[in-house]
């Protein structure tokens, strides 16, 4: 399996570059350099977990690249013969995806090089940019510094995760997303913000939306906002950023959830938020079953007030933690309640009693946009006092408490679960006995 975030050239080339124009006397720059050797039909030297070491350490400092094929300690461009190239670069590709935690994002790329007496040779230039995640491999969590690198103390460690929390003095969804280019927008998505007196050109409108940030090297590149509001392809560079939706026939024991036995739908709701915010009600509305009274010609209702559970969804897309890499938003729905949980904690350390009556967002640029995607049509019984998904004025929770009280009888309860994430339950109504 290729590894997200890496690419490869399908021809060699002479590069233009820094490189062609000599390799650097120090390594202080962010170029590392590797010789390449080959024993009993496999790379021997550099050892896998030595190369994932250097990868990570790049991508927990500044970024750089790692030129593989030319000596370190005399810099002569030794090369890699032409027939081993791909192996060298699946090497690469499996370290990236499979041994530095998590995955980290890389361009691969086949090139030549003059040695010493001007003959061509084969080279493989790793190029890793700053991450946004803490990356850690065989050797801890590293960081690379000018000429070396060396495992982080966990004080260092601490404000490492911070920084890349808070990118630069932005809030993470405010990150410019390294090796994301502006392409990676959707002009359709990014246009659909422009007002009537918005003259300014797609890029412009989109740097002061929040969707692109220049980068320290000048380039205009997506944010981490921009990717989650205006991109098809987010989950390139946030694969877990998205909805994972599943309904049980059950209350959710341990006998109706083993093997999936009692898993009676499935849907993992992507791409844009928006749409991940309406494929995940819309599941919902299909998989709950709707309650009567025991008396002939009650009226049937849903066992959820849809208001609610859209308020509740909006949210947990909204302040979920970007920067947390494994987990995903999980909405489960059982015979008896709906739960669904959200990376991270309550932002600005807003305690659970306090979510209905205070103010807090970690992601100030997605808010700030889905305040300005309308709300989804056509899922029913939604009816909502606004026509945006977000309103601002921070009414969400307590939209949820009261609905879901006065539809069911239960107050839901808001709980943090494995000191990571916040649940919210929401009980199903019963049939009236009236």
């Amino acid at each position: 399996m290729a590894a997200a975030g890496v690419t490869r050239q399908a021809s060699l080339h002479l590069d233009s570059g820094r490189l062609g124009q000599g390799i650097p006397l120090d390594e202080s720059d962010g170029l590392l350099l590797r010789q390449v050797q080959f024993a009993d039909g496999e790379v021997r030297c550099p050892r896998e977990t030595s190369l994932a070491d250097d990868l990570a350490a790049l991508a927990n400092g500044r970024g750089g690249e790692l030129v593989l094929g030319v000596a370190e300690d005399t810099r002569d461009i030794l090369g890699i013969p032409l027939e081993r190239l791909d192996e060298v670069v699946r090497l690469v590709d499996r370290i990236c995806w499979e041994t530095v935690e998590p995955p980290l994002f890389a361009s691969v790329e086949k090139m030549e090089l003059p040695d010493a007496a001007g003959a061509p040779r084969c080279v493989v230039r790793v190029s890793v940019e700053r991450s946004l995640f803490v990356h850690r491999s065989s050797g801890g969590y590293l960081r690379r510094v000018g000429d070396s690198h060396g495992r982080l103390s966990p004080t260092a460690l601490a404000r490492l995760f911070q920084e890349r929390g808070q990118a630069g003095g932005f809030s993470f969804d405010g990150s410019a997303v390294g090796g994301a280019v502006f392409d990676d927008l959707d002009a359709t998505l990014v246009e659909r913000f422009r007002g009537s007196r918005m003259a300014d050109a797609r890029e412009i409108l989109a740097e002061r939306l929040g969707l692109a940030r220049r980068s320290d090297d000048g380039r205009l590149q997506p944010t981490v906002a921009g990717l989650l509001i205006a991109s098809e392809r987010a989950g390139r560079w946030l694969p877990n950023a998205f909805v994972e939706a599943v309904a049980y026939r059950g209350k959710g024991d341990a006998d109706s959830m083993n093997g999936g036995s009692g898993q009676i739908d499935a849907l993992d709701c992507q791409g844009p938020l928006a749409r991940q915010i309406a494929d995940a009600c819309r599941f919902v509305v299909k998989n709950q079953s709707v309650v009567g009274g025991r008396r002939r010609g009650q009226a049937d209702q849903p066992r959820y007030d849809m208001t609610a559970v859209f308020e509740a969804v909006v949210n947990a897309v909204a302040h979920r933690d970007y920067s947390m890499y494994g987990p995903r938003i999980r909405l489960r729905l059982f015979s008896d309640r709906l739960e669904l949980c959200s990376p991270g904690l309550p932002p600005y350390g807003i305690t659970l009693d306090a979510l209905a009556y205070r103010q807090g967002s970690r992601n100030d640029t997605v808010v700030s946009l889905l305040a300005k995607c309308p709300v989804p049509e056509g899922i029913p019984e939604l009816r909502c006092s606004g026509a945006t998904l977000m309103d601002r004025r921070g009414e969400g929770v307590g939209v949820i408490l009261q609905r879901s009280e006065e539809h069911s009888g239960r107050l839901p309860v808001y709980e943090i679960s494995d000191e990571s994430e916040l649940r919210l339950t929401i009980f199903a109504a019963k049939p009236r006995k009236d």
